[in-house]
């Protein structure tokens, strides 16, 4: 089963080797009996559009469990590739996470370039990137995932090299490359070290001052950055696209009465995030672990949110941030035309609020939220924490 977005898309087909702009691709998504395939697929399509890519066709199909050799079987293969050859399209992008041997049987089987799930958002994040940290952790993460490919994947680099000028210590091309990959990933290790000691001086400097850090956190493109933007009257990047925002920003934040507050806006993140990110962010997601308050940020428009908000969770409990206080913030609500209000917990806090960062509706029930927290976190009874 295959649909195609309109016709064709003409012109070059783009570069071969990775997705990028002007990339013509067919997306692959099987149903496996996974309870959230269709929002899942609806997010490949997403995460297609925000990294430049023109999607062709989406292929379609039910199996019982991924084929070893293939992952999507010899006769769905043989359908991908006719799809493929009729568009012309350059990359084939499956929305599940590969084996080395299965993408390599696959480029074999298809002729053409062919990437997964977890490929395709580290190619968005290279992308993105802007700051030095931001580029260090891209590629650390980039040089994690081809690691895995070299190792098990690329047998034709296993052909011990010869002739003149290629004599070498008889050490063959796939020696070579998993050394020079090891000993970039170690650098990139050592800078990234020295990065995270510089956040953990400033994160002390800061608890010695008394100053309430809150870190925004959420699914992608639920509205961070225009809420961080809204709150700290700060110009920091946001679009409607997924991962529009990679690099961490901090501002101090203005208008909460009796407490100094510094905010961050953080990546945000996405079912099935790749753990190669997840460990290469360590000391960008730092800054969530080390936060007094987490604002949750969820698409309150979105029929996904109760699964999305799983998935953040998720996350959180993986890095270690699950036991920092979250306050739920409902953004958005201007789409459904929702009242601003809040609701407060046992111990009368606010603990969950819905507002619009677009409009401003509710903002101040969030100023009014944070500053409880932060005068709260000043009490004796509960010092800022270190």
């Amino acid at each position: 089963m295959s649909e195609r977005p309109g016709s064709p898309v003409s012109g070059s087909p783009g570069n071969p080797g990775m997705p990028g702009k002007g990339t013509e691709a067919v997306l692959v998504a099987l149903d496996l009996g996974e309870p959230d395939y269709a929002e899942s697929l609806e997010e490949l399509q997403l995460l297609a559009r925000s990294g430049g890519i023109d999607v062709s066709a989406v292929v379609k199909g039910r199996r019982d469990r991924p084929d070893a050799a293939l992952y999507a079987g010899k006769g769905k293969v043989e359908e991908i590739g006719r799809i493929q050859q009729e568009t012309g399209a350059s990359v084939v992008i499956f929305n599940h996470a590969l084996s080395p041997i299965q993408e390599r049987n696959l480029e074999r089987q298809l002729s053409c370039r062919v990437i997964d799930r977890t490929s395709l958002i580290l190619d968005i994040f290279a992308q993105r990137a802007r700051s030095h940290e931001g580029k260090l952790q891209v590629e650390l993460a980039q040089l994690e995932h081809l690691s895995t490919r070299l190792v098990r994947g690329w047998t034709h680099l296993e052909r011990q090299r010869g002739g003149i000028g290629m004599r070498g210590p008889g050490e063959t091309q796939l020696e070579t490359d998993r050394r020079l990959l090891g000993k970039r990933v170690k650098v990139l290790k050592e800078k990234l070290a020295k990065v995270h000691a510089q956040h953990t001086t400033q994160r002390r400097s800061r608890a010695r001052a008394h100053v309430f850090s809150v870190s925004l956190v959420g699914y992608t493109n639920t509205g961070k950055s225009t809420l961080f933007n809204r709150i700290t009257k700060a110009d920091a990047y946001a679009a409607d696209q997924l991962f529009a925002t990679l690099d961490t920003t901090t501002r101090r934040m203005s208008g909460v009465p009796g407490a100094e507050v510094v905010i961050s806006d953080t990546v945000g993140f996405i079912r099935h995030l790749p753990h190669a990110l997840v460990e290469a962010f360590q000391s960008t997601l730092e800054e969530t672990i080390q936060a007094d308050l987490l604002l949750h940020v969820v698409d309150a428009s979105s029929a996904d949110r109760d699964a999305q908000i799983v998935a953040v969770n998720t996350v959180l409990a993986e890095i270690g941030a699950d036991k920092v206080p979250q306050i739920m913030v409902y953004n958005k609500i201007d789409r459904g035309s929702l009242p601003a209000r809040d609701e407060r917990d046992e111990c009368a806090r606010i603990s969950r609020l819905w507002l619009s960062a677009l409009t401003g509706d509710g903002v101040d029930l969030l100023r009014k939220a944070i500053g409880e927290h932060a005068l709260e976190a000043r009490s004796p009874s509960q010092p800022v924490a270190a």
